[in-house]
């Protein structure tokens, strides 16, 4: 539809020509030559965009620009004005103008004030497509050539980047399919850890940073210089999620941002005990075997005692901080406000733990409340809730207090990420076997290895083996475990939720974050 601009100025006879140009563009222009005329015609016509001169004998431009807001309030405002004053520029911006031009204007600043308010959603949509088709062939390319983490790294990031990127397009109808190539390149990732995870635990070098080395690759150096170090565990942390919330944070702290590969399986009994230990859960059961013993493989269970095995960790590194070590675990608001209320107190400790709940509830949540399906039906929406809690949550508190300090370091990161489950796949096993959707472990566990990885020896991944006959299945790509009882109810109860524990790159690739503040 043609765009609609109403140009209001008491000289508007010298400004014809641009005018003019404008209806050459395609746009629909109208004219008054005083603030109670053009009040009068926005209120009866309706514009997408209004030209205002700031000086007009009778109702001047601020004034007008009032009346207009008051009946508009999302009605573009130009503002074109000889007065240079920056008290001026002030005012209006103030009064929500879109934009501020000083005259003489000239035709070129005119065009590129239409085109950035009334075009520039059309115009970026048709770069972003553009962009994305070129992208889209590179990335079928890479997969075809042999990638080492540091690649996947970088496809995973230009795959997240994409993500966001569309959803703020979504008119480009192009999301189905950024969604099939992920798709693939899991396909293709699944693969690579398979082949690739059994070596990279049994060597030291050549590998990505492992949630094992969280501590001594992040936290231990940090320790060295003066201040205070936070490290934030968000439980169930994607990397699209946190750039949502980076995007919040980035006017507070100067970031740095790097990655770590989360053990398998990517569920917090495991990948969290490992960065608060350093251990893998084999070594973690010999060392511990109170902790790592019989029980639901759940986190009241086997997460309890993380403060132990971060001081523990930190003893065998020869680092002692006690009392200066303090552990917070938030599992749920109210608790999340007292701390936010007291955080400051903790910059007199040298290194304070803290993990946060809210993100693992918020997927398990999804799962079993329509609402929740309701409110974010997709990953993009998905990703908005994570924003939108985020925004308003008492971790964003925290953050922005410490942004304050000048002697804090905060390094933040998570335990595992999710996946959206689409496909399920039928699993076989006794009815010992761990009930979890996207990693199981028992005896006579049976499962199509296209769709999962089948861990006959558990030492090979370093996990634990409660009996000679027992096994671990992980899912690929965004596969889940169904068994054969019930089996098309179960399918569909758990079928477009998210979850974890599996291997793909959402839960397994991971960002570990340094947050220094800006002040």
């Amino acid at each position: 539809m043609t765009k609609k601009i109403l140009w209001v100025d008491d000289e508007i006879d010298l400004l014809r020509a641009h005018v003019r140009l404008l209806e050459e563009k395609g746009y629909s222009v109208d004219i008054a030559a005083n603030g109670e005329d053009a009040v009068e015609m926005a209120r009866v016509k309706g514009y997408d965009l209004v030209f205002l001169d700031e000086m007009m004998p009778g109702m001047g431009g601020l004034q007008t620009l009032s009346k207009m807001k008051d009946m508009q309030p999302n009605l573009p405002i130009v503002m074109v004005t000889k007065n240079e004053a920056e008290s001026l520029m002030e005012e209006a911006i103030g009064g929500k103008i879109s934009d501020y031009l000083t005259k003489p204007v000239n035709p070129s600043q005119v065009l590129l004030a239409c085109k950035k308010i009334l075009e520039s959603q059309k115009i970026a949509g048709e770069y972003v497509s553009r962009d994305y088709s070129a992208e889209f062939s590179q990335i079928s390319m890479a997969l075809t050539t042999p990638l080492d983490y540091n690649d996947w790294f970088e496809l995973y990031q230009k795959l997240t980047n994409w993500d966001l990127e569309l959803d703020e397009h979504p008119e480009l109808g192009l999301r189905q399919t950024l969604l099939d190539q992920k798709r693939e390149c899991n396909a293709e990732f699944g693969k690579y850890i398979e082949r690739n995870y059994p070596k990279w635990i049994s060597q030291t070098t050549d590998r990505p940073v492992l949630s094992t080395q969280i501590v001594d690759q992040f936290v231990i150096p940090e320790l060295d210089k003066s201040g205070s170090v936070f490290l934030f565990i968000i439980d169930c942390l994607r990397l699209d999620q946190w750039m949502m919330m980076e995007k919040l944070l980035s006017s507070y702290f100067s970031v740095e941002r790097s990655f770590q590969f989360s053990i398998l399986p990517t569920a917090t009994p495991y990948s969290r005990n490992a960065i608060f230990s350093g251990l893998f859960p084999i070594e973690l059961e010999q060392r511990f075997p109170e902790i790592w013993g019989p029980g639901d493989d759940d986190e009241n269970s086997r997460n309890r005692d993380e403060h132990l095995l971060l001081d523990k960790l930190l003893e065998r590194r020869k680092i002692s901080l006690k009392p200066e070590l303090k552990y917070i675990k938030i599992l749920d608001a109210e608790f999340g406000r007292q701390v936010e209320g007291n955080i400051l107190s903790y910059t007199k400790s040298k290194l304070t733990a803290v993990v946060v709940n809210f993100v693992d509830m918020l997927a398990h949540g999804r799962s079993d409340s329509p609402l929740l399906k309701e409110i974010a039906p997709d990953e993009a929406a998905y990703r908005s809730l994570t924003r939108s809690w985020f925004q308003h949550s008492a971790l964003f508190g925290m953050l922005k207090t410490l942004s304050t300090q000048k002697n804090v370091t905060i390094l933040l990161t998570s335990d595992h990420g999710s996946v959206r489950c689409l496909r399920g796949s039928k699993v076989v096993g006794d009815r010992e076997a761990s009930t979890n959707l996207r990693y199981k472990f028992g005896r006579n566990l049976k499962v199509d290895e296209r769709q999962a990885v089948f861990v006959k020896h558990p030492a090979d991944y370093k996990l634990p083996r409660a009996s000679v006959t027992t096994n671990y299945i992980l899912a690929k790509e965004d596969y889940y475990f169904v068994y054969p009882t019930d089996y098309h109810k179960y399918l569909q109860q758990y079928r477009d939720s998210f979850q974890h524990g599996g291997i793909s790159m959402e839960e397994i690739m991971l960002p570990v974050v340094k947050l220094t503040p800006k002040q």
